[in-house]
């Protein structure tokens, strides 16, 4: 029995066989065929395997993520169709007695150089995918497993060394029942979507890849952040004990669903959800959401081979809004750049892409890319309670600009005669540093502040979140964040003008009471968040925690302010 720690991501507990979501061993012997044809019948049994698979992702996908998103899978299946490369492959093992793993690796390289030496950064991340085909093909031929997690069929904990969105977007939450991953924190992709999945995991373990094999009987406890592999049967016994106990206290917080959130002090609150796709609505509502504080709309333009069309982005909109029946929706506008990159777009390569040329700062300088959006969301402003937000704002200018833009674009649309609302509130995520310190200013212009926490606890720790070696420094609870998020309230209260929270710090527990009693308005978090966060602020009281600010805010350390606010949940 071996035991590591991480951190918990996503609560519950799983029990489960692991499942190595790890590239297998594709090496070999190379050597003459013997026989060329019994190599290009290999080659052809492989082929058809690869094919077979992957019609099958296809339509998981399909299904799961829409049409726009299956179409990767489309282009995958194109690739073992294209003579262009097949043929050359079959050329090698019966011009040169290759082998079919020699046949394929050789060919598979001479398309790579050349893709990857296009100027086309569209073709360049070509080389990316036929490098993950002929993987798959080269995994037939030797008769190891692939790992597909669309594929997996049995009860199983994903063991990985990270998770990327578009494997955590085919986990069936039927057969996946946890995962666990050597590296990440709270607010990686993976963890973050795990949350959204309602599947316990735990990220930042550091060995788990190495310390399992397949088969192996894994316990993940995404409540207290244990992975223990190979446990012995009392070890079984008490995690399915405290498996049960969740499972009870879920249901108590089901009880909350239809309820209204306040405080002990009977101080009203407002839960909101973060989304990605439109069909993340339905978790939300059913998790009792009030509003969606974020919707993140890249993920519309990311999966695919080409921009999404003005009226593709108006019915996901509209489709939204619809769902939501007249509960608020913030909706951000296009955010990509950092960690988020188009590939039919030829964004820059950078140094320090965070701190490059992403979300609102590429939208300016590409009004058709941008115009497109602001139109599309005007236009299904009409079918519910819209409010419309620009990430990375930096400058009162960038504000002014984009709100220009938004202006311009809404009265064109009402001079062709189209329906606009006329109460679309307009706010922006705060995330840098310096709006933060200006949000007075700021306060006086926008309808709203959306403080994206992520962002702006790495930006004023200079610590990168995914960076493992300078994880101690993204530290949530620090005063000088602490200050920061009091700053912006203050600001935005002073102008009659609300605030929420749409960075992971808003459904963190811990947190939650610092934030009331900062004075917090909205709290936007993973849909499985909510109804925890509602329980939570039931014995809480606003009046209470917001007489503690002056002292957390003057505290020394993060570690003072948790053991404060501990201490005084505890009597709470």
């Amino acid at each position: 029995m071996n035991n590591l720690t991480g951190i918990a991501a996503a609560n519950g507990i799983a029990i489960a066989k692991a499942y190595h979501l790890v590239l297998p061993d594709l090496s070999y012997t190379n050597k003459q065929a013997d026989d060329p044809q019994m190599e290009i019948d290999r080659l052809e049994q492989a082929l058809a395997i690869s094919k077979q698979e992957l019609e099958t992702i296809k339509n998981h996908a399909k299904i799961k993520m829409g049409d726009a998103q299956a179409e990767i899978f489309s282009a995958h299946l194109l690739i073992l169709d294209d003579p262009e490369l097949i043929g050359p492959i079959k050329a090698k093992i019966t011009d040169e007695n290759a082998i079919a793993e020699a046949a394929l690796d050789h060919t598979v390289q001479d398309f790579v150089t050349i893709f990857e030496a296009m100027d086309n950064a569209y073709m360049r991340e070509r080389a990316a995918d036929i490098k993950d085909v002929s993987n798959r093909v080269k995994a037939h031929l030797l008769g190891v497993a692939f790992p597909d997690p669309a594929l997996i069929d049995e009860e199983v904990v994903v063991i990985a060394h990270d998770l990327t969105p578009s494997d955590t977007a085919q986990l069936n939450k039927q057969f996946v029942k946890g995962f666990a991953t050597d590296i990440g924190g709270r607010t990686s992709h993976s963890a973050i979507m795990a949350r959204s999945l309602d599947i316990p995991a735990v990220v930042g373990t550091q060995h788990i890849s190495e310390q399992t094999s397949q088969g192996d009987l894994v316990i993940v406890d995404g409540i207290d952040g244990h992975v223990i592999i190979n446990p012995d049967q009392d070890t079984v016994e008490a995690y399915k004990n405290k498996q049960t106990q969740f499972a009870a206290q879920k249901e108590e917080w089901a009880k909350l669903k239809d309820e209204p959130t306040y405080t002990a002090d009977g101080e009203d609150v407002l839960l909101a959800a973060n989304i990605g796709t439109p069909d993340d609505v339905e978790a939300a509502l059913e998790n009792g959401a009030e509003a969606i504080g974020l919707y993140r709309t890249e993920f519309l333009y990311m999966g695919r081979s080409e921009m999404p069309s003005e009226d593709e982005q108006y019915e996901a909109y509209k489709t939204v809004l619809e769902k939501m029946d007249g509960k608020p929706v913030v909706v951000r506008t296009l955010d990509i750049g950092g960690d988020k990159n188009l590939d039919y777009l030829e964004l820059p390569e950078e140094m320090n892409p965070f701190l490059g040329f992403r979300a609102i700062r590429f939208c300016l300088e590409n009004e058709h890319i941008f115009r497109p959006q602001l139109r599309a969301l005007l236009r299904a402003s009409a079918h519910g309670h819209l409010q419309i937000m620009f990430p990375m704002i930096a400058t009162l200018d960038e504000f002014r600009h984009a709100k220009k833009y938004l202006i311009e674009e809404k009265e064109s649309l009402q001079k062709d005669g189209v329906e606009v609302a006329d109460n679309i509130e307009v706010g922006i995520m705060v995330e840098i540093p310096s709006t933060a310190v200006m949000a007075k200013q700021f306060a006086k212009e926008v309808d709203f502040f959306s403080i994206g926490t992520n962002d702006l606890i790495q930006y004023t720790m200079a610590a990168d979140r995914m960076n493992e070696r300078v994880s101690y420094l993204y530290q949530p609870y620090n005063p000088a964040i602490l200050s920061l998020v009091h700053n912006v309230i203050e600001a935005a209260h002073a102008e009659g003008k609300w605030v929420g929270m749409c960075g992971e710090m808003g459904g963190d527990p811990q947190a939650i009471p610092m934030l009331l009693g900062l004075g917090l308005d909205e709290f936007s978090m993973s849909a499985t968040s909510i109804l925890p966060a509602r329980s939570q602020l039931l014995s809480l009281s606003q009046k209470e925690f917001a007489s503690y600010t002056d002292t957390l805010l003057g505290m020394d350390t993060a570690e003072e302010v948790v053991a404060f606010v501990n201490h005084k949940t505890a009597k709470a």
